[in-house]
């Protein structure tokens, strides 16, 4: 039996490969057949391993339910110029391609994302919603919808643009205004409207500035939880991130109190807050730590500036709503102090404490690989060192030899010299001895001899 399930497993396994090609560099020439969804991975990328599987599980829900969007891989190490061409730096890159079009995806790496992300992006960037029904289906189905109202206008024109450009972040929709229910008052048409968090909101030109720019802001719930992935996405709205951080391991009262406070500040001061604020919660303090390069308490409220790497942290913790409503209104104007930020020592402080993270993990995931990697390194450059500073010192003593010689070469000569000079003087004195002996007797007796005490001596 269990063999019988081992062949089934592999069968199936096998089924799945085949739904996901293989692509090469003859894909650049083919793809503008189809809508193509593809994952540029590398062979040695250990996310990419991560992703196979579920790769593998995306293409064959797409093939099962019948999706126009065909799913591929191709290894962009192998074929570089293509993966180049379309954009790619970094792996794995998800991107899906339509037409002259490429999409690329930045959400979670499951299944259930990357295949809403598909369906999403592949078919039109404007659905139309023929009934109150289908309008209903849909506004049940997503949190976050945006809703054209209306005929053929120059609204509508903008309206497709921005759509075809944001169709990554959100779903887009047209209806006429009795498609609508009664409880969707619009006081003008054609308009823009945006369904969340239970109501709606109306898009405002001479208020809310550009249409692309209220939709980019509009894209998500006014209070959603937050990881690393929407983290870097409502970064690109331009907003402050206002984070309560918690831990739903070991809750408390003060988490909850917190979460509480910031929901209300999002729906009760969307008015005085929601242009400028995101709001939402993170559970757990470590991707937190790593972007302010330290340490978060938990659970407290943390404002992140994701376009300058700056952060605010209120001055004491807060325990109502009006210490909250002060904080925040001390970010907007200016008062409350910024920390972190992008500047060039914070800069070196990132890739110092990029570099210990990277070390610190390796060791932790597997000791014996991160001694080679970093060991085997560092013993190489000590042997270099120890090796030049050892050459050094040899010229050192080799030249303090040939000094040592040259001096007693020196020394030597002079003291021949000296030998030389006494032993002249030497011979000057015999000569002159010599002289005086071969003198005639006559003058011998020319200089009479001295006598002590005598006047004649001189």
């Amino acid at each position: 039996m269990a063999l019988l399930r081992a062949a089934f497993s592999s069968l199936l396994f096998s089924s799945a490969l085949a739904l996901v090609q293989d692509l090469d560099d003859t894909f650049k020439d083919s793809r503008m057949e189809d809508v193509w969804l593809v994952d540029f991975y590398a062979p040695w990328c250990g996310y990419c391993k991560k992703l196979e599987p579920i790769w593998q599980e995306v293409g064959a829900e797409l093939t099962r339910s019948g999706s126009p969007v065909r799913v591929g891989k191709m290894d962009g190490t192998a074929y570089s110029g293509v993966a180049s061409e379309f954009g790619v730096r970094g792996y794995p890159t998800i991107k899906l391609l339509k037409g002259e079009l490429a999409y690329n995806y930045k959400g979670p790496r499951t299944k259930d994302d990357i295949i809403e992300f598909a369906n999403r992006v592949a078919g039109p960037a404007v659905r139309s919603l023929p009934s109150r029904q289908m309008f209903e289906h849909v506004l049940k189905r997503h949190s976050v919808l945006f809703l054209y109202v209306g005929g053929e206008s120059p609204l509508k024109e903008k309206y497709t643009e921005v759509a075809s450009e944001l169709i990554v972040c959100t779903y887009f929709f047209s209806a006429s205004e009795d498609v609508l229910p009664e409880s969707v008052a619009l006081h003008e048409l054609p308009s823009v409207v945006v369904f969340k968090d239970g109501t709606y909101f109306t898009y405002d030109e001479y208020e809310d500035g550009s249409l692309s720019s209220w939709v980019n802001r509009e894209r998500f719930q006014s209070y959603l939880p937050i990881d690393g992935f929407t983290l870097y996405e409502l970064g690109e709205t331009g907003k402050l991130v206002a984070i309560a951080v918690t831990d739903e391991r070991d809750p408390t009262e003060r988490s909850s109190r917190l979460k509480g406070l910031i929901q209300r500040v999002a729906t009760e001061h969307r008015d005085q807050f929601n242009r400028d604020f995101q709001f939402g919660h993170m559970e757990g303090n470590d991707y937190i730590n790593s972007l302010i390069m330290g340490e978060v308490s938990v659970p407290s409220i943390i404002i992140l500036n994701t376009s300058n790497e700056q952060y605010f942290v209120p001055a004491e913790p807060v325990e109502d709503l009006e210490q909250l409503l002060r904080f925040f209104s001390s970010v907007l104007d200016g008062s409350a102090p910024a920390f972190g930020g992008d500047g060039f020592f914070q800069r070196i402080k990132r890739v110092a404490y990029d570099a210990r993270s990277t070390i610190m993990s390796v060791f932790r995931s597997s000791p014996l690989l991160g001694c080679f990697l970093f060991g085997l390194p560092l013993g190489v450059i000590s042997l270099m060192c120890y090796g030049i500073c050892m050459a050094e010192s040899d010229d050192d003593t080799e030249l303090m030899k040939r000094d040592g010689f040259t001096d007693e070469e020196e020394e030597e000569g002079e003291e021949e010299e000296q030998q030389r000079l006494t032993a002249g003087a030497e011979g000057e004195e015999d000569e002159d001895a010599e002289k005086i002996e071969q003198k005639s007797p006559t003058e011998k007796k020319s200089f009479p001899k001295c006598q002590p005490n005598s006047k004649s001596c001189f």
